[in-house]
């Protein structure tokens, strides 16, 4: 949900529900490395409520566009740490077989 200004959609407050601080942190993370924010923090309300607000605000552009953005940049971030870890798990694996053989690689 958006809690905000339509007058000036360069600053909003985002609320997010069954969230806590992983996804929270990642995004703001993600949010302070894109050039067009200018601050972006967030809070939970309380600790038994399961609700994360992130507040955005930006040099001009929709809040809600730079959100959108820093979260397909976090779901490729993701993509990238699952791919890199199976390579290695795989390549882990395919070592250990060999070393069970008795057989030295080349």
């Amino acid at each position: 949900m958006e809690h905000g200004s339509y007058q000036d959609q360069a600053q909003a407050t985002f609320s997010f529900t069954d969230e806590d601080h992983t996804l929270a942190n990642s995004i703001r993370y993600i949010l302070n490395q894109d050039p067009r924010v200018t601050f972006c923090g967030y809070s939970i309300p309380h600790p038994s409520d399961a609700r994360v607000n992130i507040r955005v605000q930006t040099t001009g552009d929709a809040a809600s566009e730079v959100l959108k953005d820093s979260c397909q940049d976090l779901m490729l971030v993701c993509q990238h740490v699952t791919s890199t870890f199976d390579q290695a798990v795989m390549e882990f694996k395919n070592k250990q077989g060999i070393e069970s053989m008795n057989i030295t690689p080349k």
